[in-house]
C-alpha cells in the first residue's frame, strides 16, 4: 500500500515538473525582453510589431523583436509591408558565431526555393561570414538587422555595422521567413513577432 502511494506521488511530482516546464516555455515565448515600444531607422518612425524568445528545445537562446512602420498580424502583411524594418536580437546564452551564422541561414533555406538561394548566394555568404568572424556571443549581447529600401540589409553587432549593407528586398523577405515563413525557426516566436499572442511584453 505504501509503495503505491509513493509511485503515485512520484508520478504526481513528474507530471507537475512537465506541466510547469510547458507552460514557462509557453510563457516565455511570448513574454520577450523589455524592448522600445518605438524607434525610428532613416527618418522612418517604427512601432514595436511583436518581441518573443527563441527556444532550442527547451533552452532559451535569443529575445527578438520586430519593428515595422505600420502593425502587421500576418506573415503576408508584412513582406508586403513597403518601408524600413528593424530586427532586434538579445543573446540569452553562450551562442559561438558559427553556429548562429549556420542556423540563420538554414532558416533562409528552409524557406526559400532553391533559385532564390541560389540569387542570392552572396548575400548569405556575408551572412554567414559576419556571424562566424564572432567567436562566441555572450549573454546580453545585442545584435541586428535593418533593412532600407534601395541600401539592403545593415547587420550589427553589439550596435555596431558590420561592413556595408547587402541584398535588396527580396533578401529581406528571405531574411524575415527564417523566422515567419511556413517553416520558422521557432512557431511561438513567429506568432508573437506577428502580435498574435495576447501576453504583453514584460
Amino acid at each position: 500500500m505504501q509503495q503505491q502511494s509513493l509511485a503515485t506521488q512520484c508520478r504526481a511530482v513528474i507530471m507537475a515538473g512537465v506541466l510547469l516546464t510547458a507552460s514557462t516555455i509557453a510563457m516565455s515565448a511570448t513574454a520577450g525582453p523589455t524592448f522600445e515600444q518605438a524607434t525610428q531607422l532613416e527618418g522612418t518612425a517604427l512601432q514595436l510589431n511583436g518581441a518573443g524568445t527563441r527556444f532550442k528545445f527547451v533552452f532559451k537562446v535569443y529575445d527578438m523583436a520586430l519593428y515595422t512602420p505600420k502593425k502587421v498580424s500576418t506573415p503576408e502583411e508584412l513582406l508586403a509591408q513597403p518601408g524600413p524594418k528593424r530586427l532586434s536580437f538579445v543573446a540569452l546564452r553562450e551562442i559561438p558565431g558559427t553556429e548562429i551564422g549556420l542556423a540563420f541561414i538554414k532558416g533562409l533555406r528552409a524557406n526559400a526555393t532553391k533559385d532564390a538561394v541560389q540569387k542570392h548566394v552572396g548575400s548569405s555568404t556575408r551572412l554567414i561570414d559576419i556571424f562566424s568572424g564572432q567567436s562566441k556571443l555572450m549573454p546580453g549581447d545585442t545584435f541586428a538587422m535593418d533593412f532600407v529600401p534601395g541600401k539592403g540589409t545593415q547587420f550589427y553587432i553589439a550596435g555596431k555595422p558590420q561592413g556595408a549593407p547587402v541584398g535588396d528586398a527580396e533578401f529581406f523577405r528571405m531574411v524575415l521567413n527564417i523566422w515567419v515563413g511556413d517553416s520558422p525557426a521557432d512557431f511561438k516566436l513567429k506568432e508573437a513577432l506577428l502580435g498574435q499572442v495576447s501576453k504583453p511584453i514584460r
